[in-house]
């Protein structure tokens, strides 16, 4: 017998069973409608097979599961009146909410924020890496370059526009005690640009890729419906259709529409500030409304047209808008000083990550970072059900490396240099006294980003630019927005019927509108952070459930790759294509 034959029959004899119950599993898998591919396996073969949304009402040109739109929406209608009815009560008790988890439950953000990072590069670059979304012969919807823009648009278009100029002001005059640095001083600087990186680097993007790779993968490689339920199968088995599923997708839906619409009331502070620059227009919440009706009707347009139609277009124009914006800025600011900012930044960020990321402040008595960075790991943990829905929704036929590559490291690369940029930018007009930008991010956080734009050419056209890609990245995060909810809410349909995604983008808008009038964003937004902690949970529990998925994924893969060598040297019948034959050699010993 030659040593390939008996090293192939002794993995045969351990392996025998668990094997031919994999590949009658594989052969006999029935086509899951709604896919683009077949998926490898079920997780569990004794359980009965679904389809998603089998238990939906459709009428009136809507396609729902009752239990989760419902839900959902009773408790936005209650949140909402009340905030209205009661708005100084709300936002005292959201508030003494936020504190209370600041004091008591920062170090469980903090320490949850680093396993979850460590979790999403384990499964990139470990053996598990090689795994495909869909399946080993998948292919990717989108190119590279739609998928970057995509992944910006969804994950923080708004909010690096927003923050990438007064943030670093921001930590420049009062820095992090974790550093050590004198207020307005070169060191001051350098910490105000590391934090500035830190709160927006690795971290968040890990959070929205564990997410994504655990939704991806349940949805493309299981074949269950594209919803935050399907992640916890291998726990709840079939209970993810019942009770428990459907609390856990009313708790995304809703969520994923508190995130959006602060960040959306977050974007039309900055339009009305900026068209109050460019136009004199009224910077008053009446005429915010109106651009967030406008606004929303572009938005509806682009829902209606589509994921490849709508939300990659508007996506790729982000990414070539924005890229235009910042290359202009490298030209005609202080190229030498960003270009410098931006590798001595890099360089001290992760030199300081180890120990910046698991500081909590516990010795030094300070309450500095329960107003950053416990708000903001509690911030995107809240928005990882949308960010990590669209993303999985965008991702499938990319191995799980080039997953994690392109969700973690690329964004975080385009993060540090957009944040030099503009932020270092906005440190060198400050420290050489050409303006002062911190007085007009004091006066109004909005306005901070034109501020800095009357110190260099054109002024007028790049705030214009500027109000442009708030616009658009606003559009975006809405549209994309609708779709998830839509998958949430019509019990994983990828394709949803048009009325249906017209009703979502419109609720996205009201939301915005309705608690910007009530004064409740502030109020919603530490709602959303205090939802963070509950996902903070399910996100550590979902890691074991991914590990185990992946490890049999990777058990089938060598099934498959054991069959094909074995076929090749004529060892066995071709069992992938007869659903009779057994897994048995057909030459004799030698």
């Amino acid at each position: 017998m030659s040593d390939r034959t008996a090293e192939w029959k002794a993995r045969r004899d351990r392996k025998e069973e668990e094997r031919s119950a994999r590949q009658r599993a594989i052969r006999e898998r029935d086509r899951f409608e709604g896919l683009q591919v077949d998926p490898d396996v079920d997780y569990y073969e004794d359980v009965a097979r679904r389809e998603p949304g089998d238990t939906n009402i459709i009428k009136f040109g809507f396609d729902i599961h009752p239990q989760v739109t419902f839900a959902s929406a009773g408790f936005l209608v209650l949140f909402l009146g009340l905030t209205l009815a009661f708005q100084e009560q709300a936002e005292t008790v959201f508030a003494d909410s936020l504190s209370f988890i600041g004091d008591n439950f920062g170090w469980f953000y903090i320490l949850s924020a680093n396993i979850f990072l460590v979790a999403i590069t384990f499964f990139g670059f470990s053996r598990f890496g090689r795994i495909r979304l869909g399946g080993q012969d998948a292919k990717p919807e989108f190119t590279n370059f739609a998928w970057y823009a995509m992944l910006l648009s969804a994950g923080m278009g708004i909010g690096l526009l927003f923050w990438s100029v007064a943030e670093p002001i921001y930590h420049y005059q009062t820095p992090p005690p974790f550093f050590g640095a004198e207020a307005e001083t070169s060191q001051a600087a350098e910490a105000a640009m590391v934090t500035t990186f830190y709160h927006w680097g690795f971290h968040p993007w890990g959070i929205y890729a564990l997410v994504s790779l655990a939704l991806a993968f349940f949805t493309y490689n299981r074949g269950l419906p594209l919803t935050m339920r399907s992640v916890f199968y291998p726990i709840l088995g079939e209970r993810i259709y019942g009770f428990w599923g459907n609390l856990i997708d009313t708790v995304a839906v809703i969520a994923t529409l508190f995130g959006l619409a602060s960040s959306l009331g977050f974007g039309v502070k900055q339009v009305s500030a900026g068209m109050n620059f460019l136009f004199s227009s009224p910077d008053t919440v009446t005429f915010q409304v109106i651009l967030i009706t406008v606004i929303t009707g572009v938005a509806t347009l682009s829902v209606v047209s589509g994921l490849d139609g709508g939300v990659k277009r508007l996506s790729q124009l982000n990414l070539n808008l924005g890229g235009l914006f910042l290359v202009f800025l490298l030209i005609v600011g202080p190229t030498v000083f960003i270009v410098g900012t931006f590798l001595e930044s890099t360089g001290s960020y992760l030199q300081a990550l180890p120990s910046l990321s698991l500081w909590t402040e516990s010795l030094s008595g300070s309450s500095w970072q329960s107003g950053w960075t416990v708000f903001y790991w509690g911030w995107w943990i809240s928005w990882a059900p949308f960010v990590g829905m669209f993303i999985a929704r965008v991702s499938k036929g990319r191995t799980i490396r080039e997953f994690v590559t392109g969700v973690v490291l690329v964004p975080t690369a385009l993060s540090f240099l957009w944040m030099s940029t503009f932020g270092g930018s906005a440190l060198k007009t400050q420290m050489d006294g050409t303006r002062d930008v911190a007085a007009a991010v004091n006066e109004n956080v909005a306005t901070a980003l034109f501020d800095l734009l009357e110190a260099f050419p054109l002024t007028q056209l790049t705030s214009l630019i500027g109000i442009i890609l708030v616009v658009s990245f606003f559009v975006t995060s809405s549209d994309s927005g609708s779709l998830v909810v839509d998958h949430l809410t019509s019990g994983g349909k990828l394709d949803s019927p048009v009325p249906q995604r017209v009703f979502w983008a419109i609720m996205e808008g009201a939301i915005a509108s309705i608690l910007l009038i009530g004064g409740g964003l502030q109020a919603l937004q530490s709602a959303a952070v205090a939802s963070g902690a509950i996902f903070a949970v399910v996100l550590l529990i979902a890691i074991y459930s991914m590990k185990q998925g992946f490890t049999e994924e990777l058990e089938i893969i060598e099934i498959h790759e054991e069959i094909a060598v074995a076929m090749e040297a004529g060892l066995i019948e071709d069992v992938l294509h007869d659903k009779n034959a057994t897994v048995t050699p057909t030459g004799g010993e030698s």
